[in-house]
């Protein structure tokens, strides 16, 4: 989980120079390029398909005190409505949308992608990734302690391992099986159908 969101944080801040440099270089093309790999690392706006939204609910989720899971990933609805406000407010004329500081504008993405970038490699791993990808029981138990402080940990420990137990009875489909089995069919089409037309339904003029 960590490593991913690491290299996606590299992938922002590429990106994010890629278009602060585009106004130098005289190229449109590095803007498409930029905002096509800013697409791929953040997702749309409205309707969030990139890499950082499943990451951030994963890590966030599954680093949390079960009492504090619900709080946390609720953060991910909170931060992208603070994100949009405030590349509204840095968007006008008085602030960075000017002629000669718009580049800085686009580039701006790649800050938030810093700190994250930074701050990060100090967080553990998550715990539950530990202890059922890796097998790690002990890198588990000193990855809580770091997140949660010393206690009796022993109960999420216990769920973590049930969960384990449930996910060895559950076949994994690829995403070529998935799209071929015909259990799933509707639901393929009920998902394909909202996300196609969620940009219809006139949230982005609100």
């Amino acid at each position: 989980r960590k490593k991913c969101l690491l290299c996606n944080n590299l992938l922002m801040i590429v990106a994010a120079s890629i278009m602060g440099c585009s106004k130098i270089a005289q190229s449109f093309e590095m803007i498409l390029i930029g905002r096509f790999m800013c697409g791929i690392s953040a997702g749309k706006v409205i309707s969030p398909t990139g890499l950082c939204v499943p990451l951030h609910h994963q890590y966030v989720g599954e680093i949390s005190p079960r009492k504090l899971r619900g709080f946390a990933n609720s953060t991910s609805s909170f931060f992208w409505s603070l994100g949009k406000a405030v590349g509204q407010i840095s968007g006008q004329r008085e602030l960075l949308g000017s002629k000669s500081l718009w580049p800085m504008l686009m580039a701006s993405c790649g800050l938030p992608a810093l700190v994250q970038l930074v701050t990060l490699p100090f967080f553990p791993e998550s715990p539950p990734f530990l202890l059922m990808h890796k097998g790690d029981q002990e890198g588990c138990k000193k990855a809580i302690r770091q997140l949660w402080g010393e206690g009796r940990h022993q109960a999420e420990i216990d769920d973590i391992m049930k969960e384990k137990a449930t996910m060895k009875n559950i076949k994994i489909l690829s995403v070529l099986e998935l799209m071929k089995e015909q259990a799933f069919r509707w639901q393929l089409y009920m998902i394909v159908i909202l996300t196609a037309t969620v940009q219809l339904c006139g949230i982005n003029a609100v």
